[in-house]
């Protein structure tokens, strides 16, 4: 049986060049999410507490 190095610098480009495709489409992504305004509540939300359920601690 023989031994022979594997020498080749194919696997170490491919992927290099998959993650940067990854990196591209995540900000790529975060771009497009950045441009989409997200509806904002317009009016504050207030809860009127009556007296009788607050308790006075000392």
């Amino acid at each position: 049986m023989e031994l022979s190095k594997n020498t080749s610098r194919g696997t170490t480009k491919s992927s290099l060049i998959k993650i940067t495709l990854v990196l591209i489409v995540f900000i790529g992504v975060m771009a497009l999410l950045s441009k989409i305004e997200f509806p904002s509540p317009n009016k504050d939300i207030e809860k009127i507490i009556p007296n009788e359920k607050l308790k006075i601690v000392k």
